[in-house]
């Protein structure tokens, strides 16, 4: 099934916050082609948005693309929720990175997929401390969760 336009996004969803950074990533196979994007939206009108696309990557290093565009767009005193639907990358962050840092980005049980995408996302999260990073479900129903996926996937209907 083909992803949907911002027009039909706009449309078909109303639910979720009305304020925050809104990110997704994937591609199509994984590893394959693929695409990011972010959305940026305070009371419920857009900030900005942004996407991008890679003709061979993979769903994590799309998910921490979008991220570390969304982060990278924000200023360091920013005070906002940052979502990503990607458990991966929200639990690397929050709860893995800062050890692996203080190992010398490594760990016990082998390296670390994508690392120059991680320390880059960490470093740009360290240096926001009022923003942060939370986890959403997929396909949640959430107005901005869905313009973010449309974002995303934008490549594979060659226009928005």
């Amino acid at each position: 099934m083909p992803s949907l336009t911002i027009q039909e996004v706009l449309h078909e969803y109303s639910a979720g916050p009305q304020t925050g950074v809104f990110t997704d990533g994937g591609c199509q196979p994984n590893p394959g082609p693929g695409g990011w994007g972010y959305v940026h939206v305070v009371d419920g009108e857009v900030v900005r948005h942004d996407h991008g696309h890679d003709p061979q990557t993979t769903n994590n290093r799309m998910e921490l693309t979008a991220l570390i565009n969304a982060f990278s767009s924000l200023p360091e005193d920013a005070d906002i929720d940052v979502y990503s639907d990607s458990e991966l990358c929200v639990k690397t962050i929050n709860e893995w990175a800062k050890a692996w840092e203080k190992r010398g980005w490594r760990r016990s049980s082998g390296p670390i997929a994508n690392l120059e995408l991680v320390q880059k996302l960490y470093a740009l999260h360290l240096s926001r401390p009022n923003v942060r990073l939370k986890w959403i479900k997929a396909h949640n129903g959430w107005l901005w969760n869905e313009y973010a996926d449309s974002l995303s996937t934008a490549w594979t209907r060659a226009t928005l």
